[in-house]
């Protein structure tokens, strides 16, 4: 069995043209993909943004209702261990730089054999102690001085870590397209910000030209309303995005065509998927994780090439989420699932387009609100005034790019708080949602309740909290099965008013 996971960061699912035919990126190898794949309508975040998505993915199940980003525990049983117990070679191919970092430890480490790809985002690669030759003197947003002097080691495209990141992809594919079993994630951190993206795919998008300072490639989190970005700016950033889609898409069809050129295409299984969206100017927000988690940033592109070409063409209504790769592939080589996992096994669908998946799926950030999804409604379940009780639970106290509790030391408890596991862990108090950086007040966006119905409203636009009890009804019980179901500490109920 031969499988290949592609995470794209960031990848919007209104980029793409399978799901979004009249206003999407150019995305022909992806377009092309899905009309040889199972196209997934109804998959939703789990847990966000990077990092808890990835554990999410590692692990099979939530990681938003007891921590906050953080590295792979002691006591997760993981996605590759199950796979090379049963010995398939893994391997991973990534320029994320957050496996880099405080936060981000033991993922790589994992697999057979991994190579990470220096330089994105503020990745501390280049050492050079003077200021780079290379800052703009006017912008918008944000400049990072790091990455300014990362982004001059590469003067081509094929230089830059992306596309790097599917080169060596596709020289994994050369040298091992003889062997039939193995999983090869393929991990490229575009199109994530900065949106640095050569001028060729600009050009497609009306040009480079026409903003009226020197740079804009990374959005503050924020509303527009809150910045001096004015509207020719926003359009020029969404243009931006939508260059660097296409430019991701080019290099995901180099490996598409590895695949075919060695004769192992049909044969493989492909999943292509991401782990968040992203707002560019869409309800006058820019950014990520203050917000509730509209569509633009919760409902996500996932498309299955199976073996054989099963169900090429056709769409999937099921709902499903990250959490549900793990035993998908776990059950696509015959290994055991363990009992900690809560995803379920999409394999069924591969002969059977009725097969069940779940009847909802819960996401978030962790210590911000609670969201529940059936397919048909959104319900955003705000925490109560103070957010208390709230806690973090780790056996290693690592957060994004810092360590937990240096601020609350008196107040660590440890035990054995986690239901589904024996493994003591720290018990941290949660002031703040340690993904919000750049806010005063972390939950000033996100202190009311929402419901929507997708049906007629797939915009999100009318809230029908307080309006139809029957749908919010079922909801607010379909919350409280889903906290009960996934194992949720206790105080969630509480500090969601739940009790």
């Amino acid at each position: 069995m031969r499988t290949i996971l592609v995470l794209m960061d960031t990848l919007r699912r209104d980029a793409l043209g399978c799901y979004n035919p009249e206003g999407a990126a150019h995305t022909p190898h992806l377009d092309a993909f899905a009309e040889d794949s199972l196209v997934f309508d109804n998959h939703w975040i789990g847990s966000a943004p990077c990092m808890p998505a990835r554990r999410d993915i590692m692990c099979g199940r939530y990681n938003f209702l007891e921590r906050p980003w953080g590295p792979i525990e002691p006591f997760d049983a993981t996605l590759v261990d199950g796979l090379r117990a049963g010995g398939t070679y893994t391997c991973i191919k990534t320029d994320h730089c957050h496996y880099a970092r405080t936060g981000g430890e033991g993922y790589l480490q994992l697999f057979n054999s991994w190579e990470l790809f220096r330089g994105q985002e503020g990745d501390p690669w280049v050492s050079r102690i003077d200021e780079p030759d290379n800052m703009p003197e006017t912008f918008y947003g944000r400049v990072r001085e790091q990455y300014q002097k990362n982004r001059a080691k590469w003067p081509r495209e094929e230089d830059m870590p992306s596309p790097r990141t599917f080169r060596a992809a596709c020289d994994f594919i050369e040298e091992n397209a003889e062997n039939d079993d193995f999983f090869l994630m393929v991990e490229a951190f575009d199109p994530h910000e900065p949106f640095d993206v050569p001028d060729r795919y600009m050009d497609m998008y009306g040009g480079a030209e026409g903003l009226d300072r020197d740079y804009f490639e990374i959005p503050p989190y924020r509303r527009v309303s809150e910045t001096d970005i004015p509207e020719g700016a926003i359009e020029y950033v969404q243009r931006r995005y939508k260059a660097l889609v296409t430019c991701t898409d080019h290099w995901f069809g180099t490996l598409i065509d590895a695949l075919k050129a060695r004769g192992i295409y049909d044969d493989t299984m492909i999943l292509v998927t991401t782990d968040h969206g992203y707002f560019l100017g869409d309800r006058d927000y820019l950014g990520k994780n203050y917000m509730h988690l509209y569509n633009e940033l919760a409902h996500l592109p996932f498309i299955v090439h199976f073996p054989g070409g099963a169900r090429a063409g056709e769409r999937a209504g099921q709902l499903t989420q990250a959490i549900d790769i793990m035993p998908t592939l776990l059950d696509a080589y015959g290994c055991e699932v363990p009992s900690s996992v809560r995803g379920t096994s999409l394999m069924p669908l591969m002969t059977d387009a009725t097969a069940p998946t779940r009847d909802y799926a819960l996401y978030g950030v962790h210590a911000m609100t609670v969201n529940v999804t059936d397919g048909r409604y959104t319900y955003f379940r705000a925490p109560v005034p103070g957010n208390r009780p709230c806690y973090e639970y780790a056996a290693i106290p690592h957060t994004i790019r810092k360590k937990m509790g240096t601020d609350c030391v008196d107040d660590i408890e440890m035990g054995r708080f986690l239901s589904w596991t024996d493994y003591p862990v720290y018990r941290f108090p949660c002031t703040k949602p340690a993904n919000i950086d750049q806010r005063e007040d972390c939950l000033e966006e996100v202190r009311d309740s929402l419901l929507f119905d997708l049906d007629g409203d797939y915009a999100q636009v009318h809230n029908l909290a307080g309006e139809d009890a029957p749908a919010e009804d079922r909801m607010v019980a379909l919350l409280r099965r889903g906290l009960v179901e996934h194992d949720a500490p206790a105080e969630q109920f509480d500090r969601l008013g739940l009790s």
